[in-house]
């Protein structure tokens, strides 16, 4: 039996958890095995503010997930947003004691071991530390340093902060729920993988996933991450304001803006209207289509206004931080109806939907390729390329064994069904050679600093048990 990479991503966002178990195909796209989906009860614009209903919905999220793929899932990539999300921008140096000698990994990590140093906020964690271009000797603009010469080596950095607590408690539920935390990924970068091409990074691309309690931004240019924020709004707020406006209950408010909901007032006219039932036998009550889409409308407005500000930040009107391929538009706040025209309408930038279907076998789901899977998808992308072996199959066949015995009795033994344990298989076929990409520089600083942030995260959670 060959050896599966076996890859699970869990998003643990405000509205939902989603727990999703996939591997990549013989033509190197994401099939996807198993997903499980429940609502998320102890979360708060990203942050856990109920341990107990955490672990359930975790739990209820894997149980399901396990069931539908048939396979047993020991550790997880978990996405962290969430309010207490920041980033900031830091150049740094190292003078080489050798600069005849080519520059290798140990000077980077040398140079990174460096930013960890930094001071920050009392309770603050650096959770990604992600390099922009590196400069040898006063030469700028280099992206792989190794193998040069040089005796000054410098970088700028986007370095991602969270508070310790908050991410803490994500490894709690997780580690409580009975599975292993493997990697932590800032979840508009899982989306970002999932949605975006390299070809937009390049250009440069601003990426707006719409959540359920938290909008995140990713923007992209020359293939590196620039800009990175967490605006504390998102679907949920909308919901709320429906409900208040309308003086309907919350379940009411979310299938209203989900079936009749629109972003733009003026497609809808003046005699359009819903009857929402009553509560306990009152009196039906009727909604106006276009009093709905104003309520929308002022708090998406609101929103995307936030949103815009960030780019602004950024400096997106710098002719050298244009972005050419516009912004990419993914979460499920991404299907509310002319949202896309809206974003134009703000921000004059050209804009799409941004759909995670470009990664995903041929033969997926229809409801995986919507924009509310994109940031799990991409949380399981992130999974396979650490290489993780997940999930084990499980032989739910029971094996019926003869037994003879004297006088010709047979009695038949069922054995309980076994996990089949993992055979590493020599992959280096002649047929299909496959030859691995040398990993790039960005690539081997993002591993290492992850693998060791788990690492401390699981140290803590063991010395605190």
């Amino acid at each position: 039996m060959e050896k599966e990479n076996i890859a699970v991503g869990l998003d643990i966002g405000t509205t939902k958890i989603v727990a999703m178990i996939g591997k990549k195909n013989e033509y190197g796209k994401l099939e996807i095995l198993g997903v499980g989906k429940s609502k998320s009860l102890g979360v708060a614009r990203g942050v856990v503010n109920n341990i107990t209903q955490t672990i359930q919905s975790i739990q209820q999220a894997i149980y399901e997930a396990e069931n539908n793929s048939g396979y047993k899932i020991k550790d997880v990539v978990v996405g962290i947003a969430g309010q207490h999300i920041r980033s900031i921008q830091h150049s740094d140096y190292i003078s080489r004691n050798n600069p005849e000698e080519v520059i290798g990994d140990c000077d980077i990590d040398q140079l990174i071991s460096q930013v960890h140093k930094l001071a920050m906020l009392p309770g603050e964690e650096i959770i990604h530390v992600l390099p922009q271009e590196f400069k040898i000797d006063g030469q700028s603009d280099i992206k792989e340093p190794v193998g040069m010469y040089g005796g000054r080596l410098e970088s700028s950095f986007h370095i991602v902060v969270g508070q310790a607590s908050s991410i803490r408690n994500v490894g709690r539920c997780i580690q409580s729920s009975g599975i292993e935390l493997s990697g932590l990924t800032l979840e508009p970068l899982a989306s970002s993988d999932a949605v975006l091409s390299q070809e937009e990074k390049e250009a440069g691309v601003a990426l707006i996933d719409i959540g359920g309690g938290t909008t995140d931004l990713a923007i992209f240019k020359d293939g590196i991450i620039r800009h990175t924020a967490v605006i504390p709004f998102g679907g949920n707020v909308i919901t709320e304001d429906i409900k208040e406006g309308c003086s309907i209950v919350e379940k009411q408010a979310e299938l209203l803006k989900v079936k009749f909901g629109s972003a733009w007032p003026g497609e809808n006219k003046d005699n359009e209207i819903v009857s929402i039932p009553g509560i306990r036998g009152r009196e039906p009550k009727e909604i106006s289509l276009k009093n709905l889409s104003k309520i929308i409308h002022a708090r998406v407005v609101e929103i995307i206004e936030q949103v815009f500000a960030e780019i602004k930040l950024y400096g997106h009107e710098d002719p050298r931080k244009k972005l050419i391929a516009g912004i990419v538009l993914t979460g499920g706040g991404a299907q509310l109806k002319h949202i896309k025209q809206l974003v134009e309408y703000i921000t004059g930038i050209d804009t799409r939907i941004g759909y995670p279907n470009e990664h995903l076998a041929g033969n997926s789901d229809v409801e995986i390729s919507s924009p509310l899977y994109a940031t799990a998808v991409g949380l399981v992308m992130n999974s396979i390329d650490k290489n993780t072996q997940s999930a084990i199959k499980i032989n739910r066949n029971p094996v019926v064994e003869r037994v003879p015995y004297p006088r010709d009795r047979v009695v038949e033994t069922i054995k309980a069904p076994e996990i089949e344990t993992p055979v590493v298989v020599d992959l280096d076929v002649k047929e299909d050679k496959h030859v691995p990409n040398p990993e790039s520089t960005e690539t081997k600083i993002r591993r290492s600093f992850l693998d060791k942030y788990v690492d401390k995260i699981k140290e803590f959670l063991d010395n605190a048990e």
